[in-house]
């Protein structure tokens, strides 16, 4: 047995003993409070939180039960239940919905001494726009699902790729967003779409503007910027960045609104790794950038832009001289 074990084995635990570190704890909160004073950290201090009475996933399950029926539901639909089961569940959506719109309109208002809005009126009135978008949310996406179906011989079926394609799930969430973004909801867009990042490791802002049959293959590692602008039928694979050149340190108020990201045009591909930056740089259509290019000026349709292969060099211990013979013939 080692020092330290005997050590252990005779430390004895005396549970009415304050230890000395925690009785340094008042001293220590008394900093932190003090540290609110502070102008240059943050605080919400006195401003009604963000708390919501559902989580934000469950709001985007409902979304999906609605705009997928009986593929997500826990029980079965049929003809017989189905108007029962759609008005329900749109009925609970709009709820949800409207109860979160309202909350995060009041807390912009509480937070920012904005002038007031009637934040209820704006939170029921956008929620029921939201809930007559679904009948276009549901072909938007239906064009989606067709659209990776079509190109993925991994494929079998359109209900695989509904049941298990997160570049789908991505996609929807980004379309629900984009339209709370468009009808200028604070917070929840941005919140919703970060709860599909964390799931999906794809992050798009919901402020791009992304066209029909929008195609996300594997996905992991996308990040897809607010003013982006991508047409119909684009497909783009894994570790793909469609972002803004370098900016300085003050760009948030000089360029908040500019735009910045790229345009990718109708019937682009983009292969995985590839980098797309800046508001001026525009992909032609029927253009492809391949895997690990990096882009920061526009090209014109139907150009291909490759890396020029790599030099490879092998290197094998002395027994597999048969291997060195057959690299350098």
């Amino acid at each position: 047995m080692n020092d330290s074990a005997q050590h252990c084995s005779t430390c004895k635990i005396d549970g009415n003993r304050v230890p000395e570190q925690r009785s340094q704890l008042p001293g220590a909160i008394r900093d932190i409070i003090a540290s609110l004073d502070d102008d240059t950290c943050f605080a919400h201090i006195g401003d009604e939180p963000i708390h919501f009475s559902i989580s934000v996933q469950d709001m985007i399950e409902k979304f999906r039960q609605v705009l997928f029926p009986g593929y997500f539901s826990r029980e079965k639909v049929d003809h017989a239940n189905l108007t029962y089961h759609i008005g329900q569940s749109v009925s609970q959506l709009y709820d949800i919905l409207s109860e979160q719109i309202i909350h995060v309109l009041r807390h912009d208002c509480h937070r920012y001494d904005l002038e007031c809005t009637e934040c209820e009126p704006r939170g029921h009135d956008a929620a029921l726009t939201m809930i007559r978008a679904i009948p276009e949310l549901r072909r938007e996406l239906a064009e989606d699902v067709k659209g990776a179906y079509a190109g993925d011989p991994a494929a079998k079926s359109h209900d695989e790729v509904i049941f298990s394609y997160p570049g789908l799930y991505a996609t929807m969430v980004y379309r629900i967003a984009n339209r709370l973004f468009r009808l200028q909801v604070p917070q929840l867009p941005r919140i919703m779409t970060e709860q599909a990042h964390s799931l999906t490791g794809i992050d798009i802002h919901p402020g791009a503007t992304i066209g029909r049959r929008f195609v996300i293959d594997h996905g992991t590692g996308i990040v897809i910027g607010e003013t982006s602008e991508i047409g119909n039928n684009v497909r783009i694979y894994q570790n793909v960045t469609i972002g803004a050149l370098s900016l300085p340190p003050d760009a948030g108020e000089k360029l908040r609104g500019a735009k910045r990201h790229p345009t990718i045009e109708d019937d682009v591909i983009v292969y995985s790794g590839a980098t797309i930056l800046g508001g001026d740089t525009v992909i032609g259509t029927r253009s492809v950038v391949g895997g690990n290019v990096w882009l920061t000026s526009s090209i014109p349709p139907d150009t291909k832009v490759f890396m020029e292969s790599p030099k490879l060099v092998y290197k094998h211990p002395p027994s597999h001289k048969e291997y060195q013979n057959e690299k350098t013939a």
